[in-house]
């Protein structure tokens, strides 16, 4: 008599007989559980041990640890009873993935905030429970429709995962850290990337893991088989025709530009205290900036943690003067506006007069305003003042900026600048290049992430901006209060690293790059549309085919 928790998988006629009962659900949640932990680490392995022969290396991305963790969760879902078991997995999955990846925000609402401890946890889990119902809905998907068939099987499962992961980058602001396709920064994958994009390879590394558990799982004279097949097509990765030095029409390299990145360094529970941090940063920061040498000067997020109409007597007068004459330009982080017309987290750039504008002593400083907001940080939702009347963070509403932005113009280089984690949104860098003769040749990222303590947060940023790199073939400097200060190359390779938690300056050489790459070209059209489509396409037609 068959057991009424026997599933088919594979073939007709070949099946797998669970034992009845709920005896392997408690190892089925231990095994989702771990695999969400290994999944977080793949993007950054958070421990300051490492282990060489695995490629496991402090704050380094591990490529196979990502595709372990989808494998254990796909091979768990295709053992599901039903639906709902499997939105279960899915869910407990999604909630330890999200926890392991960003339990750093407990340092930036406890211990800076002063959210009490048990609140913070609550929020956190609340956070990661919220978007993981996309992972749920996903996971439920895949065991009620799936095809038999293994290949369709597993582009079925990387479909819905990477509808899973679309929906956590756009809906509520969004927020997709510690997506998978970061941790193929470095590998078999990141050739790939200036032609698909972290999502594509979010969609590529799940359908890989799948592919892997099933055939694990089937009989021995498939999996065989069928494994050679996926090491063959991951080893397309390196054909030369999807090199990112090989995509773009014009490669032109264009001449270096030295650069000095400052690196403040300011205890987040001081900078916005006025006899404490708000002295040093300006002190500190304004010496910096009168005596670099670089030809392009950078300070980080909120460098300046005042108005300029707040500002010591002279000193943004002194500012704008020191970089109205000569051979160098500055970009600063700071907060503009006033109370009528609202406030903005900003990037302000000064440079002297350009070809034409000699007559102009002190032009007007070049703007940038913040477009993608952190919520509760920088935008408020409606209904949650309450939350944040619990916190003593300075937060308040900002006004947003537009997308595609114009770029800082400076000796021959285009130069875009981005702030914290507008940089995770690809989407909408991407919008930049619509314009090829505008686009930018190089990406500034300014971040202030001293939010969250010295933690695996600064590595995991560090490899969010090597994809931009990849994906756009254009170089990105970052500068930040207290790490990673780096300059990245077009390769995504860092070139020159300032040690984080010290205040320094960085000194190098970035050369930017012209040409479109393919990602860039289309998702500045299309944005994530083509991926949408590509999810909703399979999910179609795992329908069609169950009706037929």
């Amino acid at each position: 008599m068959r057991s009424a928790a026997a599933v088919r998988f594979g073939q007709p006629g070949i099946r797998r007989i669970e034992p009845a009962g709920d005896r392997l659900a408690w190892l089925q949640l231990a095994i989702v559980v771990a695999a969400g932990c290994f999944h977080a680490a793949s993007m950054a392995w958070p421990f300051s041990f490492g282990l060489p022969a695995l490629g496991l290396a402090p704050g380094q991305p591990v490529g196979w640890l990502q595709l372990l963790a989808l494998a254990l969760l796909a091979g768990q879902l295709d053992g599901a009873r039903d639906w709902r078991r499997g939105a279960w997995l899915g869910g407990l999955f999604a909630v330890a993935m999200q926890c392991a990846t960003y339990w750093w925000l407990f340092i930036s609402l406890h211990v800076y905030g002063g959210l009490a401890a048990p609140l913070t946890v609550l929020a956190i889990v609340l956070l990661a429970a919220l978007l993981g119902l996309y992972y749920a809905a996903a996971s439920a998907l895949f065991v009620a429709f799936a095809p038999v068939q293994t290949a369709w099987r597993a582009l079925f499962f990387a479909a819905m995962w990477l509808l899973a992961e679309l929906a956590r980058v756009k809906f509520f602001t969004g927020f997709p850290w510690g997506e998978g396709g970061y941790a193929h920064v470095d590998g078999w994958a990141r050739p790939l990337a200036a032609w698909v994009g972290v999502h594509g390879l979010t969609f590529m590394a799940a359908g890989v893991a799948a592919w892997l558990a099933f055939c694990l799982l089937a009989p021995q004279t498939r999996w065989r088989s069928a494994l050679a097949g996926v090491l063959a097509s991951a080893a397309v990765a390196w054909l030369p025709v999807f090199n990112v030095g090989d995509v773009e029409p014009d490669p032109a390299l264009l001449k270096p530009m030295s650069v000095t990145l400052l690196q403040g360094n300011i205890p987040q529970d001081e900078k916005f205290v006025a006899g404490t941090g708000v002295a040093t940063a300006l002190g500190w920061y304004g010496e910096q900036l009168q005596n670099a040498r670089g030809a392009l000067v950078i300070a980080p997020e909120t460098a300046l943690p005042m108005l300029p109409q707040q500002l010591p007597d002279g000193y943004w007068q002194a500012l704008r003067a020191r970089f109205s004459t000569g051979d160098q330009a500055a970009l600063i982080g700071l907060p503009l506006g006033d109370l009528n017309t609202g406030y903005s987290n900003s990037v302000l750039g000064f440079r002297p007069a350009l070809p034409g504008q000699a007559a102009l002593s002190q032009p007007e400083p070049y703007r940038y305003d913040k477009h993608h907001l952190v919520p509760f940080g920088e935008v408020i939702p409606p209904g949650f003042h309450w939350f944040i009347r619990l916190m003593n963070i300075p937060l308040g509403d900002f006004n947003r900026g537009e997308v595609g932005q114009p770029s800082f113009a400076w000796q021959g280089q285009r130069l875009a600048p981005n702030i914290c984690y507008e940089d995770l949104f690809g989407e909408e860098l991407a919008a930049r290049f619509v314009d090829g003769p505008q686009a930018p040749t190089v990406f500034v990222n300014i971040s202030n992430i001293a939010w969250f303590g010295n933690t695996v947060a600064i590595d995991q940023h560090l490899q969010i901006s090597r994809m931009r790199a990849l994906e756009f073939g254009r170089p990105m400097i970052r500068a930040t209060n207290t790490g990673a200060t780096v300059i990245i190359n077009r390769l995504g390779e860092v070139t020159h690293l300032l040690p984080r938690h010290t205040r320094g300056a960085l000194s190098g050489d970035v050369q930017g790059r012209s040409g479109i790459t393919p990602y860039a070209w289309w998702a500045g059209r299309f944005g994530l549309w083509p991926l949408w489509a590509l999810g909703l396409a399979a999910l179609g037609l795992a329908l069609l085919g169950r009706r037929r």
